[in-house]
């Protein structure tokens, strides 16, 4: 579609099948594939490795891969082994992640997130932009050089005014999780701009990230929904996010029906197609979209995917 790139979120069960989802969505027109890194899932470099032997056009996504468990010069290899594969289709977005998860699972303390990012970024930006990186900060050190410069593009997620900032300063975009589009376009966008002129330099692109549903079923499509990101009301982050968007009730913990209905774009394919078209008006450049499944619906995500091509060859 011209004017908005049209990425899904690719997920499945195993390694191979998420390799074989990234092939289906290729053939379906789909110009880009996101994986979501959580815990001790499946490694997205290695991933998308294999899913390169079997593909031409494709983009891949990291969104995200948490910062704090990893180095950032270890981050880059994996963007490298990538790039060498699937020279300039290599798109890393990478995010702090938030407490309960990197503290939880990683047993890591979250201290000063945006202050971690900032340096992150910065590591990432030289050694994938440069080729070379010198830097000593008061969280991280760097010190390596590569061949030469790659084609890796460097992405940030954000969620809040602060976060949107320091992406528009330092990032090659922004990546968007959750986030209702009125959100976007009335925080967002400022905020991404706001860095953007600090640092002296246009804005970078935002990437939305939008639940979408080819179903009509609207019983289905909130129960799917809840079972998908119900959680996010109960992370802290998201929950403060919501409720800046104009949503109180996320305090409580729970995706009430307005909040489903907000963030999620479902109805018939030519309704679904309609709502993506106005994305540009928030303020996005791409669409990442993550398919809901509605319970007893096996036909969902072929209707889903099969709509989002068809949008992308527009």
């Amino acid at each position: 579609m011209k004017g908005l790139l049209i990425g899904v979120h690719s997920t499945a069960s195993t390694a191979q099948k998420t390799v074989d989802a990234i092939i289906a969505a290729e053939k379906a027109g789909i110009q880009c594939s996101w994986l979501t890194v959580g815990g001790v899932a499946p490694d997205p470099f290695a991933i998308f490795g294999a899913a390169a032997q079997h593909t031409r056009t494709i983009k891949f996504g990291t969104s995200i891969v948490p910062t704090f468990p990893r180095h950032p010069l270890a981050m880059a290899q994996g963007a490298l082994a990538v790039d060498s594969l699937a020279p300039g289709r290599m798109r890393l977005g990478v995010g702090p992640s938030h407490k309960p998860a990197i503290e939880g699972t990683w047993g890591i303390p979250f201290e000063r997130p945006l202050q971690h990012l900032r340096e992150y970024l910065t590591i990432l930006r030289g050694i994938l932009e440069t080729g070379a990186v010198n830097f000593e900060g008061k969280r991280l050190t760097a010190r390596a050089q590569i061949a030469g410069p790659t084609r890796v593009t460097v992405m940030a997620s954000a969620l809040r005014i602060n976060g949107f900032r320091l992406v528009g300063e330092l990032a090659d975009g922004a990546i968007s999780w959750n986030c209702p589009l009125p959100y976007l376009r009335d925080v967002a966008i400022p905020a991404l701009k706001e860095g953007a002129a600090r640092a002296g330099r246009p804005a970078p692109p935002l990437v939305a990230h939008v639940p979408v549903v080819v179903s009509e079923d609207e019983a289905a499509v909130r129960e799917g929904a809840r079972r998908q990101i119900g959680f996010y009301p109960r992370v802290p982050f998201y929950s403060q996010m919501l409720q800046d968007a104009g949503f109180p009730e996320a305090k409580d913990g729970e995706l009430s029906d307005r909040m489903v209905d907000a963030l999620v774009i479902h109805g018939s394919a030519s309704k679904v197609k309609d709502r993506l078209r106005s994305l540009p008006e928030f303020g996005a450049s791409e669409l990442l979209a993550m398919p809901i499944l509605p319970p007893g619906d096996t036909g969902a995500m072929e209707r889903t995917l099969e709509t989002l091509g068809e949008l992308a060859r527009e």
